[in-house]
């Protein structure tokens, strides 16, 4: 009777795992799995299948699991083009205004534009890129 709770723990287990994607659920689920199997060949007791179900459970979630989460898990992804470009400092090479001026961002030169309207920044000054708006940085002296 344990050995078919077991199996339908691990099943359901193995299901939730859908919801999470971090590969626990899963290797609980194994271990069930593993459990039903040992309990219903071996007709074992109660404390047995907690034995086996503890053993597996662990060889699972500290074995098997960073291996399938350095083989599946995703890295970060990298920004990139003008998305890369926010948090950047940036020369001015123009005077900087609400409306105009232009600014190099890593050896590129960019039309800008403050981010605060009453600010103005004057040639030579080195501000930080706050974001892309269009073909326009908006940039900010900083506090």
């Amino acid at each position: 009777m344990a050995a078919i709770a077991f199996l339908v723990a691990g099943i359901l287990l193995a299901a939730a795992e859908m919801l999470t994607g971090d590969f626990t659920l899963l290797m609980l689920g194994g271990a069930a799995l593993v459990t039903a199997g040992v309990g219903g060949i071996a007709d074992s007791s109660a404390i047995i299948d907690a034995v086996v179900f503890g053993v597996s459970a662990l060889a699972l979630l500290f074995l098997v699991r960073p291996l399938l989460l350095r083989r599946f898990a995703v890295p970060p992804t990298t920004p990139t083009n003008v998305h890369a470009l926010p948090g950047k400092t940036a020369k001015v090479l123009e005077a900087v205004d609400e409306e105009s001026g232009r600014v190099k961002i890593d050896g590129e030169v960019w039309s800008a534009r403050s981010l605060d309207p009453t600010e103005r920044y004057a040639e030579g000054e080195t501000v930080y890129v706050m974001k892309i708006d269009g073909a326009h940085a908006v940039v900010w002296k900083g506090p």
